[in-house]
């Protein structure tokens, strides 16, 4: 994706400032086939890219597929609408977004909908179960889909079957862009891990990441964060 050649843009707004979106105006972003997670610390820019990217491709930037239609209360910045997306040649694929802060508000939209409803019933179910639930459902087989901290509301142990959905998801051809923060999720072998931060957007190996050297430390040592407290 990169920015459309008729696009007026002021660059003094809070989210053209931040270095990552600034490297993607400046340069544009080549996101590569299988599973690409976005990491970075809070404020990098994971979620206002991966949303700018769901409004570029039609997709509801509160989730959901490219018919969905519900809205809470716009947060987004207006970037997703100043892209421009390059696709490979072919057909058009399913695709679908799942945000994890705005999950309440799509289980409602779905389970609104008229007709025999297969989405009912997913506010009956824990936040946890609720999510892996309309993940099964909507991100299968070949397509482009995008989540936003979906290891949020999960486990440890379902967040290693969310890491086993995104393998199967790459195997099927799938193409699939996870905002995390999770060093569990990131551990996924092959994938390509983008690191958002000052210097703007850089491809990382997972042991060199941030979070996974922090969470090393903290279990081996809880105690050398905690005094600082």
């Amino acid at each position: 994706m990169e920015l459309s050649p008729d696009a007026e843009i002021d660059r003094t707004q809070w989210w053209a400032r931040i270095p990552a979106v600034r490297a993607l105006l400046d340069h544009g972003l080549n996101i590569p086939g299988g599973v690409t997670f976005l990491v970075g610390e809070n404020g990098s820019g994971k979620s206002t890219l991966i949303e700018a990217l769901a409004v570029a491709t039609g997709l509801n930037p509160e989730g959901g597929s490219r018919s969905a239609r519900h809205s809470t209360r716009a947060t987004e910045a207006p970037l997703g609408s100043l892209l421009k997306v390059i696709r490979t040649p072919g057909k058009r694929v399913n695709s679908y977004f799942l945000r994890a802060e705005t999950t309440h508000g799509l289980y409602t939209y779905l389970e609104g909908l008229p007709g025999d409803n297969p989405d009912a019933g997913l506010h009956e179910q824990s936040h946890g179960e609720g999510f892996l639930e309309l993940l099964t459902r909507k991100f299968r087989g070949y397509g482009f889909y995008l989540m936003d901290e979906p290891e949020a509301p999960l486990s440890f142990t379902s967040t290693l079957g969310l890491l086993q959905m995104l393998d199967k998801l790459r195997a099927d051809g799938a193409q699939v862009v996870v905002a995390t923060h999770s060093p569990l999720l990131t551990a996924l072998p092959g994938a390509t891990i983008l690191a958002l931060g000052a210097d703007g957007i850089a491809k990382v190996a997972w042991d060199d990441l941030e979070i996974v050297a922090n969470w090393r430390g903290f279990l081996a040592s809880p105690t050398a964060y905690l005094r600082h407290l």
